[in-house]
């Protein structure tokens, strides 16, 4: 009897907290189990992708001031035709305008190799596609994938966007109109994979995009493994060039991975307006796990919007960060119905100007006639076991018509610059173990 006791004893001093991390583990934040998929970062051997079609068997040369667009799709074509296989990108510089990846057909960038994109926008045909919340003609990016199911790139070289001629366009246009749009200043994204299930990128280098680095629309059961994502921001920055873009996607693995680029790292997208959640094009983002990454520069380790109505069952982990603008950025855009909900952001170190960042997004505000303004919502969103420096703990201010609910912050270790906290901001705000500056928060 004595020894019942003591263990009951034993159990009840086991705290929440202990039961809590263990399965959070498991768990995504609204509490379903998260598959054993993610658990899995295992690495693909292009090997057994099928057979290998090196660019330069197929008239390709190495000759690095050579647009070789038809010979490297050439390669493509070829390996579609035969029933699928491996298009190789050898040692050297190989520069091309947009490349249309056909099913069954994969990408590999040797080490030492370099697939370069041209400078001219006239080898980017514009064609449907998705950018900043639309579904319009635009210009392809250098390597393009639609409806390409189980597609992968891997190799340890770079794919390069060669953008300095499109950032500097884009700033002697925005010195001509300080209001320009993104979309005014023709530019092509690096990777762009749309409808396409299965998908594995793994240890290449993506540099130097004309716009977004990477963008996926559509897509389930995508697994992002050990990139380098990098474009500049000095002494040129690199406008817009979103390392990771998540647009109507379920089921994303992020892990590995360093990014640093002058714009958001991971940004999820998924539409804008004020009736964007009525447009079929238009959805949510869920059940994205990012993981043991590092930011460098960016404006947000992770951001929501601007044009997105709808993640759910978000989590960052086990990162650092070194100079982001912002860890997490909600945006709230107050011409769009957003919701943001179970969020969770944890194990943390580093520094970010702003550890948190919630403020309406008011660029280019657009209701197109509608007569009121939309409601966005934030709810279930965690903070916790952060270890930062910044220069704004809770930098926050929002309108009637953003509601914040069911907010956590627990277990930090801040050091801020400013270290004011607005609690009427926040409906549902749980303070636990909050230090900021030495001081506890209650």
């Amino acid at each position: 009897m004595k020894k019942i006791c003591l263990f009951i004893l034993a159990l009840l001093a086991i705290t929440p907290k202990t039961f809590s991390q263990k399965n959070n583990k498991d768990l995504f934040p609204d509490g379903t189990k998260i598959p054993a998929w993610f658990l899995d970062a295992s690495k693909i051997n292009p090997s057994d992708l099928g057979k290998f079609y090196s660019v330069t068997d197929y008239g390709t040369l190495n000759d690095s001031t050579l647009v070789q667009t038809a010979a490297i799709q050439k390669t493509i074509d070829e390996a579609y035709r035969n029933g699928g296989g491996v298009v190789v990108i050898p040692k050297g510089t190989f520069m091309s305008g947009a490349l249309f990846f056909r099913p069954n057909t994969h990408l590999h960038v040797s080490e030492g190799a370099i697939l370069k994109g041209s400078n001219n926008i006239d080898d980017y045909p514009k064609m449907p596609s998705r950018i900043e919340g639309q579904s319009i003609e635009y210009f392809t990016a250098l390597v393009n994938a639609y409806g390409v199911n189980g597609f992968t790139i891997t190799g340890k070289g770079t794919i390069d966007g060669n953008g300095l001629k499109y950032w500097e366009a884009f700033w002697q246009r925005r010195k001509e109109n300080p209001n320009c749009t993104n979309l005014e200043v023709s530019r092509p994204r690096l990777v762009f994979i749309w409808k396409c299930d299965n998908v594995q990128v793994q240890d290449v280098k993506l540099h130097n995009s004309g716009f977004w680095t990477s963008h996926y629309y559509q897509c389930n059961n995508v697994k992002i493994l050990d990139l380098h994502i990098f474009s500049p921001h000095e002494p040129v920055k690199a406008p817009s060039t979103d390392a990771i873009d998540i647009d109507v996607c379920t089921n994303m693995l992020i892990k590995g991975c360093y990014m640093a680029v002058n714009d958001d790292a991971i940004a999820l997208k998924g539409g804008k307006g004020p009736w964007a959640d009525k447009d079929a094009s238009n959805g949510g983002n869920e059940n994205i796990i990012i993981e043991n990454c590092d930011f460098g520069f960016c404006h947000g380790a992770l951001t929501s919007g601007s044009e997105a109505i709808h993640n759910k069952n978000i989590i960052v982990r086990n990162c650092t960060v070194n100079n982001a603008v912002r860890l997490l950025w909600l945006k709230m855009r107050p011409d769009t119905p957003q919701k943001y909900e179970y969020i969770t952001v944890e194990n943390i170190t580093g520094y970010a100007k702003s550890m948190i960042y919630v403020k309406p997004w008011t660029q280019f505000f657009d209701l197109k006639g509608r007569k009121d303004a939309p409601v966005s919502y934030c709810d279930n969103i965690t903070m916790r076991n952060i270890d930062i420096k910044c220069d704004v703990f809770y930098d926050m201010k929002v309108t009637d018509r953003d509601k914040l609910t069911n907010f956590t912050f627990e277990n930090l270790k801040i050091e801020a610059k400013n270290d004011a906290i607005d609690k009427s901001i926040i409906k549902g705000l749980k303070l636990k173990n909050v230090v900021v500056n030495n001081k506890v928060i209650k």
